[in-house]
């Protein structure tokens, strides 16, 4: 069972009032159904969906609907539902506000009130979800939720709804249709408590909160390792410094203070600065700043830079 089917199967369960029934299906017929003026058919390969629709059209219309079950054979073996209304019909798309008045032309968007207030505004989105939308489990590797429905002008509308909500839905043209879709972890986030998707919402938190803290852990380990490399490298670059002067004899161009740090850098060459000072400190008896270090190897560095050029 897909993560998707599960928020669905919740948000399929829940109580609501009249008009927010009205407004949800509203969303689910004109997201994604054949519309004539004699029948509504609509699919989905969700039986809570399936039973939700059946359930609400019984409730405020009194009608029954049909319903047919058939096995998708296209790529997966799942059932698909198909729900066909064949009485009252021009009442009930009047009243799910796709005509108005006596006029038999399909508006391209719901009516105004079927959106009226925010509850109809997330009622509304709740049937869109439900008949047409789906959502990664937050487990994979990124976050989406989309809704696909078939015209650039109503798929705009949904995403006017989504973002008077502030959660930042986009629209793009797919081959087939339009999708609107969300890719923000946390505003997907603010999308499943708007439909009420309150489990889906504990579930999908306690694995986004998982994700970050591991990324969080690989961001640390590898600016760890990035300055263990740093290290290492510098140490290198040191001692070989240190190894050109002995080579060609200059190594007493170097003071006393010099050598010391000389000797002590070969000695310890996977360490620091900040460990190399201390252990200066603690081994001679002379405290060694991790500045006063820098200074000194900067200084070997010059002067082996002086000797390679004097020799080339």
């Amino acid at each position: 069972m897909t993560y998707s089917y599960k928020i669905k199967e919740e948000i399929s369960k829940i109580e609501s009032s009249k008009v927010e029934k009205i407004s949800e299906l509203s969303g689910m017929i004109r997201t994604n159904s054949d519309i004539k003026m004699y029948s509504i058919r609509v699919q989905t390969e969700n039986k809570n969906v399936a039973n939700r629709i059946f359930n609400i059209v019984k409730e405020i219309y009194d009608v029954t609907c049909n319903v047919t079950v058939r096995k998708n054979y296209n790529f997966k073996k799942n059932e698909i539902y198909i729900v066909e209304i064949k009485r009252d019909v021009i009442k009930i798309i009047k009243d799910l506000g796709f005509i108005k008045g006596d006029s038999i032309q399909m508006l391209p968007v719901p009516s105004e009130e079927i959106v009226a207030d925010d509850e109809l505004k997330k009622a509304f989105l709740r049937g869109c979800f439900l008949i047409s939308g789906s959502v990664n489990d937050p487990k994979t590797s990124r976050y989406h939720l989309e809704i696909i429905t078939d015209t650039d002008v109503y798929a705009k509308f949904i995403c006017a709804v989504l973002n008077y909500f502030k959660l930042n839905a986009r629209t793009y043209r797919r081959k087939k249709g339009y999708m609107v879709y969300i890719k923000e972890s946390e505003k997907i986030s603010d999308f499943l408590k708007l439909i009420s998707a309150y489990d889906g919402v504990l579930y999908y938190e306690d694995i986004r909160a998982l994700r970050e803290k591991l990324n969080r852990d690989n961001r640390i380990n590898n600016c760890e390792q990035a300055n263990v490399e740093k290290t290492i490298n510098t140490a290198v670059s040191q001692i070989k410094d240190i190894n050109y002067i002995k080579a060609i004899d200059a190594y007493d161009l170097l003071d006393d203070k010099l050598k010391v740090v000389a000797e002590y850098r070969e000695k310890y060459p996977e360490s620091s600065l900040l460990e190399l000072s201390n252990i200066i400190s603690i081994e001679t008896g002379n405290k060694m700043t991790k500045s006063c270090l820098n200074h000194r190897l900067r200084k070997i560095k010059e002067l082996a830079i002086k000797l390679k050029e004097k020799n080339n």
